[in-house]
């Protein structure tokens, strides 16, 4: 009984002096992956285990043949559970990534959706307030001459469209989020999208006195829809007519770089605040004030959904879009497949 005493004390020992050590390694790696920590916490386990069974059959006096036997038995079983417990121990570690990658995913939608309820309020209730209180103005006959009242009409109309691209924004969006989105992909020629953006873009920019300047040729042909790229080469324009100032300029480039074309729409804003530049293309986020566009003006109020669309669309087609500042402004870069020639 004294014996076996002893040979639990010494196991014991052994183990608690591996522990110990085990304790301080993972202290000292505690910012490293689980990975690491399950491979740490293994091989203390298994270390552990090899200590004991050294010290007992040491201090059992076997012959060396016998200590060998034991010695290789606890090493395969050491190789096959450190094999073991690496593997799920990174497939752990995966899932835990993943998890705290969709957690935050999920808080970032949610916050997304939070932005944009509030920001679709607020864009509702300006234009919905003007159009009643207009209604009742004309209803009431508190105004009659002519000119006021058609004044009052051509109001209406204004915030009856800017309504309903709002609603067609929402839309869109909707249907980006849903996966919904059915493209017919053909040979686009850029240059067309662009001129036709370029047209629809011009009367905003030229009351604002912004010169838009585009190259003449050298535009590639994508494989797109053409419909949701005329959307995106839009929506980029006025974004970037929208935030840059009197007097300012608009460039459109394209090009192709081997199975890719590209599109980039630079403006003279001023730039984008760094921390801003990730959350660009997020839902209703419109950044700070130097950065929201000037009221009164356009009426082409998006609520902040222009960019998120752009972003939604050119993914659909298998593309990707990004933003940086450059010289006295910013330059969005959109990359998409290049048609075969």
């Amino acid at each position: 009984m004294r014996d076996l005493a002893l040979i639990a004390a010494l196991a014991l020992a052994a183990a608690v002096c591996v522990g110990l050590a085990g304790a301080v390694a993972l202290r000292l790696l505690r910012h490293r992956s689980i990975t690491v920590h399950v491979c740490v916490l293994l091989a203390v386990t298994v270390a552990a285990v090899v200590a004991g069974v050294v010290v007992v059959a040491r201090a059992m006096f076997l012959s060396r043949h016998d200590l060998q036997v034991v010695l290789l038995t606890v090493a395969a079983a050491a190789a096959v559970s450190l094999a073991v417990g690496w593997y799920f121990g990174r497939r752990l570690a995966v899932a835990a990534v993943w998890a705290d990658q969709a957690r935050e995913r999920e808080r970032r939608i949610e916050k997304g959706r939070r932005d944009l309820v509030a920001w679709v309020s607020h864009d509702l209730r300006t234009p919905l307030a003007g159009l009643r209180a207009m209604a009742e103005a004309l209803e009431d006959r508190v105004v009659d001459d002519p000119a006021t009242i058609a004044e009052y009409h051509q109001r209406i109309r204004i915030q009856t469209d800017q309504m309903t691209r709002l609603v067609d924004d929402l839309f869109e969006l909707s249907r980006i989020n849903a996966g919904a989105l059915r493209l017919s992909l053909a040979a686009v020629p850029l240059g067309e999208v662009v001129s036709d953006a370029l047209a629809g873009a011009a009367p905003l920019a030229a009351a604002r006195r912004i010169r838009l300047v585009a190259a003449e040729s050298g535009w590639p042909t994508v494989l797109a829809s053409e419909p949701e790229l005329a959307r995106v080469v839009g929506n980029l324009l006025l974004n970037a007519v929208r935030y840059t100032p009197d007097d300012g300029t608009v460039q459109v480039d394209g090009g192709r770089d081997r199975d890719d074309a590209w599109l980039a729409v630079a403006d003279t804003c001023g730039g984008i605040p760094e921390r801003d530049l990730p959350r660009l293309f997020d839902v209703a986020f419109r950044g700070e004030p130097a950065r929201t566009p000037r009221s009164g003006g356009s009426g082409h109020g998006s609520g902040g959904l222009g960019l998120a669309i752009v972003r939604g669309l050119v993914e659909a087609h298998g593309g990707r879009v990004e933003v940086q500042n450059v010289g006295g402004g910013c330059r969005f870069l959109v990359r998409l497949p290049a048609a075969n020639a």
